[in-house]
């Protein structure tokens, strides 16, 4: 049993666009902090132990369906 989850990790990382790139987000320029949720990696980056649906903002209102979570990111809602 272990050894089949350790393939499915291994085959789950291997493919592209999977979801776990947004545990892990680069800090939006101009912020030196995190979003909500976020701990601050104090490098360039921010990590989650969740996942959330993020994206940057880029200085706009988030669009619907989405809540500004600071540090220039929206969440999923």
């Amino acid at each position: 049993m272990k050894y089949l989850l350790a393939i499915a990790s291994v085959a789950a990382l291997s493919i592209p666009g999977v979801a776990l790139a947004q545990k892990s987000i680069p800090k939006a320029d101009g912020h030196n902090q995190c979003p909500l949720g976020y701990v601050n990696t104090l490098g360039t980056k921010c990590v989650s132990p969740v996942y959330y649906e993020m994206m940057p903002t880029n200085g706009e209102a988030c669009p619907s369906g989405w809540m500004n979570v600071g540090a220039g990111y929206c969440r999923k809602k």
